[in-house]
């Protein structure tokens, strides 16, 4: 049974009419039109669909919209400007298609740590899959987005 479900996503209330079991990828994707998040695994594995709630990177695509509650959502759509200009800066994506759950990772990281070393970034953005091959230009992304480099 569809039930009102008001969520603050990327600083903007939204209230949506969905089942309150409906994962949060699905009600960003196809209710907000947010295509940032993306489907991969359906099993929390992969990464593609990753946001911050509340400011800690979550998988969307096994988080029911029931759960979020107040928390605020944010999307790679909602990230600073830095994190899309690092990452094309670096030449980060090829395929693109890993690229907005790994800028949405790196988000969370920088929160916390303002200054990781390289091991603290392989750790946070180990549960992101990419398979083109481009994880040593995503590493200097972040490295860029957090204003270690030029």
């Amino acid at each position: 049974m569809a039930t009102r479900i008001r969520l603050n996503v990327n600083g903007k209330e939204r209230v949506v009419l969905v089942d309150p079991d409906t994962p949060l990828l699905y009600v960003l994707r196809d209710r907000l039109q947010l295509r940032g998040p993306k489907f991969g695994c359906g099993l929390a594995q992969c990464g593609a669909c990753t946001v911050l709630l509340n400011g800690a990177a979550t998988r969307s695509c096994i988080y029911p919209v029931s759960a979020v509650g107040s928390q605020p959502v944010v999307t790679v759509e909602g990230l600073p400007k830095k994190f899309e200009q690092a990452f094309t800066a670096e030449q980060a994506a090829q395929c693109g298609y890993c690229i907005p759950g790994m800028m949405v990772g790196a988000a969370g990281l920088l929160q916390e740590n303002q200054h990781p070393s390289e091991a603290q970034i392989r750790i946070a953005l180990n549960g992101n899959l990419c398979r083109c091959g481009a994880h040593l230009r995503i590493l200097r992304a972040v490295k860029r987005a957090a204003g270690e480099t030029s």
